[in-house]
């Protein structure tokens, strides 16, 4: 009788030692802290249907820049991805244009999920905007359709940047059809293409 005890005890606590395993698993794989609603609107703004090639055309009153960090023509590496197979992409850039880039949170007009922190509208897709920079929180109308049920959403503004931005084709690096007219990358979310420098450097040996 003593011996049956003991081995419903040893059970019990062998069972007890798995669930509190299994527990302690789940856990470990969870982000911690605030993580976690991060990364879900990160997932959820990367899984939305964007606009992966356009005919090129740009909003009225975009001001070509006159002297680029990257030339049209030139390569860069993407280093910030706003979709999948983005980032450590190569680009090639299709144009250069001196604005006021913004991130934006928008609820689509097609009744998905809110958007937080998207980038990048530029001031000449605000038609409220005219010639100032508008400040975070300000609220607006998106005349840009980057993303199914962006265009005439109601918008705010998370925080504005002054910089080239630039219009690029590329290649996802996980594979897939060629993406062209791609906006908006701007200058801080671009790297020289190490390719191109060594290119470079030899052509230079040469002469």
């Amino acid at each position: 009788m003593k011996n049956k005890k003991i081995a419903l005890g040893m059970i019990s606590v062998i069972s007890a030692l798995t669930l509190a395993g299994c527990a302690s698993g789940n856990e470990s794989t969870s982000p911690k802290g605030g993580t976690t609603q991060t990364e879900e609107k990160t997932m959820d703004h990367s899984n939305m249907d964007m606009e992966h090639s356009s005919s090129g055309e740009i909003p009225e009153g975009l001001k070509v820049a006159e002297n680029p960090t990257y030339k049209v023509g030139s390569k860069a590496i993407i280093k910030e991805g706003h979709m999948e197979g983005m980032k450590g992409a190569e680009a090639t850039i299709v144009g250069a244009y001196d604005t006021i880039a913004y991130a934006i949170s928008y609820t689509p007009t097609n009744g998905g999920k809110k958007v937080t922190n998207h980038k990048w509208v530029i001031q000449e897709e605000i038609p409220e905007a005219g010639q100032n920079e508008l400040k975070p929180g300000t609220e607006v109308t998106v005349n840009a359709d980057h993303m199914t049920g962006m265009k005439d959403a109601k918008a705010t503004i998370d925080f504005a940047e002054k910089t080239t931005v630039y219009m690029i084709d590329f290649t996802p690096t996980t594979g897939g059809v060629k993406v062209t007219n791609h906006k908006w990358v701007t200058e801080n979310e671009l790297s020289p293409a190490q390719q191109s420098n060594e290119e470079s450097s030899s052509e230079h040996q040469n002469h």
